[in-house]
């Protein structure tokens, strides 16, 4: 049995991220032995974590990075979620951020079952998120996932206050002569949430909803029946005004609309993202 000396407790400490109370019962069960040692203090973290995972986890982080692709850049994103802001602001989770994102682009995921299943340094991405629970102590797990393709990516990460890590990030894929306003159009997703790039992708059954809606809505307001069809387009108008990206008015300058600035630069959108922590799918 290897004596259990402060020198040994110190190096588990520093590779595992683990309690001083928690790598003594673990080097006291291993007698010593190093690599036994972190297998008990995974296996007792993943074991916490499973405890945890009734727990809400909506703050958190989101990571995101480019990188050259066959066909231009990529972009990714991905949502981190802890149970509290103390957590995810501290350099420890926004570490953690940048090696899941790093995993992420590696495996070229797109989808969360495809990040689970990345592979990490734990063995995959899931593995790892089990570990930062057990380091946490906290309900930690992966959300939102994002990608977008084209000759030209660009991100805008958007950080609520200066000691927090970024809690939106905005990511826009351009053509070449596109990406003279992406870094405008980015901060324009950020700040107004648009859903879809043009009219021609929103759902079908998205717009009859809205049709109806505003048909009903007229009728109750007791407008003229033959004004109604015009008043309906009016209101259908000024739903894709607000959730079209390319029908948006300009933050900047509303006399022109984000369509109006790509026509400007001669260039084209062709896909976007935006990422918000906490604002996805309920757990």
């Amino acid at each position: 049995m290897a004596k259990i000396t402060a020198a040994l407790i110190k190096e588990l400490r520093d590779q595992t991220g683990a309690g001083m109370m928690d790598v003594k019962k673990a080097l006291t069960e291993a007698e010593g032995d190093m690599a036994r040692a972190k297998e008990i203090i995974r296996a007792t973290g993943i074991q916490a974590a499973g405890a945890r995972e009734g727990r809400k986890a909506q703050e958190g982080l989101i990571a995101s990075t480019v990188v050259e692709g066959g066909q231009g850049q990529i972009g990714y994103a991905v949502e981190l979620n802890s149970e509290t802001d103390f957590v995810a602001k501290t350099p420890q989770f926004v570490e953690f951020g940048k090696e899941v994102i790093d995993d992420v682009a590696k495996a070229d995921a797109s989808n969360a079952e495809q990040v689970d299943a990345a592979p990490s340094k734990s063995g995959t991405v899931k593995e790892t998120v089990e570990e930062a629970g057990a380091l946490f102590h906290e309900h930690v797990k992966v959300g939102q996932v994002a990608r977008v393709e084209g000759p030209r990516v660009e991100i805008y990460a958007h950080r609520k206050s200066v000691e927090m890590p970024p809690s939106i990030v905005a990511m826009i894929a351009t053509d070449e002569a596109g990406a003279q306003v992406a870094h405008e159009v980015a901060l324009q997703i950020s700040a107004m949430s648009p859903k879809w790039l043009s009219r021609e992708d929103v759902p079908a059954d998205v717009v009859e909803s809205e049709r109806r809606v505003a048909t009903e809505k007229s009728q109750a307001e007791g407008k003229p029946e033959k004004i109604i069809p015009k008043i309906v387009e009016g209101r259908l108008n000024a739903f894709f005004k607000e959730t079209v990206l390319l029908e948006q008015q300009y933050v900047k300058d509303t006399s022109k609309t984000i369509g109006d600035l790509f026509k400007q630069a001669g260039g084209k959108a062709l896909a976007f993202a935006r990422l918000e922590v906490g604002k996805g799918d309920e757990e």
